[in-house]
């Protein structure tokens, strides 16, 4: 494997522009920010060339970051052109942008979002929903705003930036662990959810031959990843996923109609409903509570790469994005979690569609069953966002100054899917896949890394009230990190 370069070594791609223009000129770029405060002084020519005027906001904020179609993450164009496949450099518009954010954010996350309620309480969840959402939204931000101080175009440059190459090396680790256990769930709820669809759609599926063995868990999920999210996944522009981002999101809107409209006509037997309510608990399943909610919401590792896939990728637009996004995804997670939690109440598993009878049983009907298919569909077109991440993240480490290859581009993106559809094929529990994945990747992508690397970078010191609330998210990200992690793993021995 070829040596890792080092990590101190700024490319042109990312070499910051610092200079001694007066403050004022940041002010004004910056000053609907409530936390611009501190930024280091940048020369005029940050935006190609532009001067701050008052539109500056309008103007590209890091105009070295091209689409992921263009330029690797954290790569740098080397070698001949006609050793590099040419893509195309139009970029997407806002609407691409807004899906493919609100896809990774509205993914496997939001089906566990019942059962965080039964952990923390339906006062609690709904408490934890919402200062977790102002925070995600928040951050990702940060992440933008710590490119264009540290200049680099990447989220791992931006740590290394910061803490050298040990920071590298754990927030490669942080993105690559969130992503892949991304792809495992996603495979793990394809088998959950498809053989009951074409079980219910084809009677008598079981004694077809060849095709009756989609009706078992791991031929579909060996099927379905094989021949939809794989395909997917070599895309090499996010922007092309945006129309199965579109459908995915549509899918989603069915499943919580779906949970709205069918979960009060569920047999009310104590085979399929819960009687207890919690309105809140103050015990280690508020903490779980956070773990799951916390998968649910972080899509940090995919915030540069949406915004590299911006045409025209300015703060306000990016901005704009990330409000829309967040605020909808919001708003769904809620109403997700409200009526799946209060119909199944303390039955509520981690998949609430498990929490539906089986087909040919009372209470599941043609909307539940497309309501199992909706929710495959998303996976098929999420999975390979996250395939998406955890290639960049390694061609980042190994290979940042190489040029592209076709051959392992293809190598490492069948690596992570197929590896990742092992894994789904061990294990059924999807509930500790979210848990572990939220309680320590997540955690560290969503609260540590973005929180620490502002501390480092903006100027003044950490008590001061415009540090404070990064001090505050970075200290929270820290305890939910340890505590978290620990019950999860003490829960299961």
């Amino acid at each position: 494997m070829p040596r890792r370069p080092s990590h101190n070594d700024d490319s042109p791609m990312s070499r910051p522009s610092i200079g001694s223009q007066p403050r004022s000129s940041q002010s004004s770029f910056l000053s609907e920010f409530d936390f611009a405060e501190g930024l280091p002084d940048l020369d005029e020519d940050d935006h190609g060339g532009h001067g701050r005027s008052g539109n500056g906001m309008q103007k590209p904020l890091l105009g070295n970051i091209a689409a992921p179609a263009v330029t690797m993450a954290g790569g740098e164009e080397s070698g001949d052109e006609e050793d590099q496949i040419k893509m195309p450099q139009e970029g997407g518009g806002l609407v691409n942008s807004f899906f493919n954010m609100s896809n990774s954010i509205i993914g496997a996350g939001i089906i566990g979002l019942p059962f965080a309620f039964k952990e923390a309480g339906v006062v609690m969840g709904i408490v934890l929903l919402i200062v977790l959402a102002i925070m995600t939204d928040w951050t990702i931000r940060l992440i933008i705003l710590n490119a264009k101080m540290s200049g680099k175009d990447n989220y791992q440059d931006i740590v290394s930036h910061c803490f050298g190459p040990k920071g590298f090396f754990f927030c490669c680790l942080a993105q690559i662990s969130f992503a892949y256990g991304g792809i495992a769930a996603f495979c793990v709820i394809i088998g959950d959810t498809i053989p009951h669809v074409l079980s219910a759609l084809i009677p008598g599926l079981k004694d077809i031959p060849v095709i009756g063995l989609l009706a078992n868990r791991e031929a579909a999920i060996v099927f379905c990843t094989v021949f939809i999210s794989y395909p997917l996944s070599l895309y090499r522009d996010i922007s092309k996923l945006a129309k199965a981002s579109a459908l995915a999101l549509v899918s989603m809107v069915v499943i919580i109609l779906t949970v709205i409209i069918q979960g009060p006509r569920v047999p009310d037997t104590d085979d399929w409903r819960g009687r207890k309510v919690e309105w809140a608990v103050f015990d280690m399943g508020f903490f779980k509570a956070i773990g799951v909610i916390s998968f649910a919401f972080v899509c940090h590792h995919n915030s540069l790469l949406i915004y590299g896939s911006l045409k025209k990728p300015t703060l306000n637009r990016f901005t704009t994005v990330t409000h829309w996004s967040m605020g909808i995804s919001l708003g769904a997670c809620l109403i997700m979690a409200l009526a799946g939690y209060l119909n199944f109440k303390d039955k509520t598993v981690g998949n609430i569609l498990v929490n539906f009878p089986p087909e040919g049983e009372p209470g599941s009907n043609l909307m539940v069953t497309f309501a199992r298919f909706c929710f495959g569909f998303n996976c098929f077109t999420t999975l390979p966002l996250e395939a998406f991440v955890c290639r960049e993240v390694v061609t980042s480490y190994y290979w940042r100054h190489t040029p592209f290859s076709l051959r392992r581009h293809v190598l490492l993106t069948s690596a992570f899917v197929f590896s990742g559809m092992c894994i789904s094929l061990l294990t059924t529990d999807l509930g500790i896949v979210l848990q572990l994945a939220g309680s320590t990747s997540a955690v560290a992508l969503a609260y540590l890394f973005p929180t620490l690397c502002w501390l480092k970078e903006a100027e003044g010191p950490w008590w001061g009230w415009k540090k404070l609330p990064a001090v505050g998210c970075a200290a929270f990200g820290m305890i939910v990190m340890v505590v978290t992690s620990i019950e999860a793993i003490w829960s299961r021995l």
